[in-house]
């Protein structure tokens, strides 16, 4: 009985033929015998709609708030800033120069495109305000009314708004200083205001950050 109830499931098809309508369809096709649950059991919500990415990649270990990372892509790619907390819907990276020392705001920034340092600094007293998550981040689509010039821009100008400012502002103050209180400040603000490059025969797998 064993035996044949292990042959029995070994057989057993996982792909049924079913016809198909059309003259360009092909006339038949393969469909799963036992598809899997659109739906979470007992519940009735999609998949999709508690999807988080934020707990899909989790944070890389070298990374932690206030690790000064290298950002590889982007406006302000080889410069380094100072990771301040990750984003919960998107997962994304907030981090921030700080402006002062090289010209990087606050911003965003996948984990796949900085490399991690060994170089950290205390932001252990710094309160980011509550507000700035995803949302915070998103331009406005509104576009400009064209006028009866037509070399008119269409797309509105975009403005730093004053409470973007003030957040930017009271974020790099307390970030400075965190970095005065460091016992090699001198040599973090430098670090933070050098951009990274590579030389000859320089290969990043081969270096320690």
């Amino acid at each position: 009985m064993v035996g044949r109830f292990t042959k029995s499931r070994l057989a057993a098809p996982k792909f049924v033929t079913k016809k198909i309508g059309g003259d360009k369809n092909g006339g038949e096709r393969k469909v799963l015998v036992n598809k899997p649950a659109r739906f979470l059991p007992e519940t009735g919500v999609a998949y999709k709609k508690i999807h988080n990415p934020a707990q899909q990649v989790p944070l890389r270990k070298s990374i932690t708030p206030g690790t000064v990372l290298i950002v590889l892509a982007g406006n302000h790619k080889g410069k380094r800033v100072v990771f301040l907390k990750q984003l919960e819907k998107s997962g994304l990276l907030l981090v921030t120069g700080p402006l002062k020392l090289n010209r990087c705001p606050m911003r965003r920034i996948a984990q796949a495109f900085v490399i991690a340092t060994k170089t950290k600094v205390d932001v252990s007293k710094l309160k980011i305000p509550e507000h700035i998550d995803d949302k915070y981040f998103k331009h406005s689509k509104k576009q400009a009314k064209k006028g009866d010039n037509i070399f008119a821009e269409g797309k509105a100008k975009f403005e730093l708004s004053e409470q973007r400012k003030q957040d930017q502002k009271s974020v790099d103050t307390a970030l400075l200083d965190a970095i005065k209180a460091h016992p090699e400040r001198k040599a973090v603000v430098g670090y933070l205001k050098t951009k990274f490059g590579l030389a000859k025969n320089q290969y990043p797998h081969n270096m320690i950050f």
